[in-house]
């Protein structure tokens, strides 16, 4: 009997363990691109702001109607707007992530270095480089890309996003980093290839 009744509850159980967890995809991006912009100044257009919906006589029947519904979509967006890229170990990961953008530049801009698909930095040739510019730019992308991990690690951690979700973020930020480099830089698309940009 016992095991009757243990075997169902415990498929209960179970079935109200599996949760869908939200990830906040929109607001990982507009963090994504605030940060690829403050950090290597992209190149990408400011994104507009939404338009301000009209407003309406504070008697309206719409108003009243709609206050819940607003007030809904307000909270939901106000929750999803709070994502932390600000606490010090973000801070100081982004400081020194704009603070080596300068040193890493021209590497790009001559071709040695391009952005692979996952958003990391990649050494493309070292054509042209002395011994003492290949064992930089060898330093200044390891130290890139450890940063990298590093603040999509720091944001998931702020923001109690689950670890198994760091990959959605990397993902999200790789995007930025493609979409705002700046014109003759070498990219990698989905499929592997490189292309200037």
């Amino acid at each position: 009997m016992l095991k009757r009744i243990f075997i169902p509850a415990a498929f209960f159980l179970g079935a109200c363990v599996t949760v869908n967890i939200y990830f906040p995809a929109a607001a990982v991006e507009r963090a994504a691109d605030q940060i690829v912009k403050e950090t290597w100044g992209g190149t990408s257009e400011p994104t507009q702001a939404p338009p301000k919906p009209q407003s309406l006589n504070r008697f309206s029947p719409v108003r009243f109607a709609s206050f819940k519904f607003v007030g809904w979509a307000n909270e939901a967006h106000a929750q999803e707007a709070d994502i932390n890229i600000s606490n010090p170990a973000i801070r100081a990961l982004k400081d020194s992530i704009k603070q080596r953008s300068s040193a890493i530049k021209p590497f790009m801009d001559r071709g040695n270095a391009g952005i692979g698909q996952d958003g990391l930095l990649v050494i493309r040739s070292t054509d042209g480089l002395s011994l003492k510019e290949r064992a930089e730019i060898k330093q200044l992308i390891d130290a890139e890309n450890r940063d990298r991990e590093n603040l999509y690690s720091e944001i998931a951690r702020a923001n109690n996003i689950s670890r198994e979700s760091i990959p959605k973020i990397k993902m999200i930020f790789a995007k930025s980093w493609i979409d705002q480099a700046q014109p003759g830089w070498w990219v990698q698309d989905a499929q592997g290839a490189w292309r200037r940009k």
